[in-house]
């Protein structure tokens, strides 16, 4: 069969695929595209059945979709791609090394004040930041499974802008010789570092039970559910606990270290988790009939 591609948003004619098997599939498809493309490989390409619709699965068999405008697919083209993995590399190196500037090099920006003794909550701050995007490489690299292997690159450079900006405004002000310890003292800290290093691991908790959810090298979708890791049970009240672990480990920081910066990123982080939470809920309640409905989003019983 021939298959006509047009751009999305217009009505032009890209190119005709000739010989398309209909039991072939939009990966199929995407190939024999990029075969007479090259510079839109499969990746860069979102295949949809209507101008502005949504994009079609690679999975999807050309046989099962009613082509009834004809023999005929919109293609996108996403732009310019880079795989997930270096991108969240990136975005969680660079905040290691834009944070421990002000931390081990503090000559290098606070001048004579940087002989000043410095304090414990630094030591422990500097630790808890460490272990935090320590454990977000280790995730990316042997935990999660993605179910696109690709982002448009222009998002490596507005993540990465984000992550390692507010690191160092983060780190200059935790970092400052003239710091002084949060009001109440070590009760204050310690609570902090606490609530802080629960949460991280019920954030790992999560982000295991979900990879558990996929089978390796598949794209499958299952409802997520508490397992025996009693870290899991914020599944019962929230759809997204990652996020919910995420801002509740960013927030103890705040509380432990009592600094400005932390408390915006905590809050500015809040809000971009509350939008992906709020999608993913959306989502999850569409696919799934049986969805639990007394699942929040991000915060029990609230949103």
């Amino acid at each position: 069969m021939e298959l006509d591609i047009l751009k999305s948003g217009s009505e032009a004619v890209i190119l005709t695929l000739t010989g398309v098997d209909p039991n072939s599939t939009i990966q199929d498809v995407k190939r024999k595209i990029a075969f007479q493309k090259r510079a839109i490989y499969p990746e860069r390409q979102s295949l949809r059945l209507e101008s502005r619709g949504r994009s079609l699965d690679d999975k999807v068999v050309i046989s099962s979709l009613n082509l009834n405008r004809g023999r005929v697919l919109y293609l996108k083209d996403l732009g310019p791609q880079i795989g997930w993995s270096t991108v969240f590399l990136a975005e969680y190196a660079g905040p290691l090394l834009a944070y421990m500037i002000s931390f081990t090099r503090p000559y290098w920006l606070y001048g004579n004040n940087a002989d000043l003794p410095m304090s414990y909550v630094v030591k422990i701050a500097a630790a808890c930041w460490t272990l935090h995007y320590s454990k977000r490489i280790y995730e990316t690299i042997f935990v999660h499974r993605f179910s696109h292997s690709t982002m448009p690159i222009m998002n490596l450079f507005k993540n990465c802008a984000y992550y390692w900006g507010f690191a160092f405004y983060i780190g200059y002000f935790v970092n400052h010789p003239l710091y002084t310890e949060p009001f109440f003292g070590k009760v204050q800290v310690y609570l902090g570092l606490i609530s802080f290093l629960l949460n991280e691991y019920g954030n790992y908790s999560i982000h295991v039970a979900l990879r558990d959810l996929r089978p390796p090298g598949s794209t499958e979708r299952k409802i997520p559910m508490p397992t025996k890791n009693p870290f899991t049970f914020l599944f019962r009240y929230v759809s997204c606990p990652n996020y919910a672990y995420e801002w509740y480990s960013w927030a103890s920081f705040s509380i432990m270290t009592q600094t400005l910066p932390a408390a915006i990123f905590t809050a500015v982080g809040f809000y971009q988790m509350a939008v992906w939470a709020l999608g993913k809920h959306r989502n999850y309640k569409k696919e799934f009939p049986n969805y639990p409905k007394r699942r929040t989003a991000i915060v029990p019983f609230l949103l």
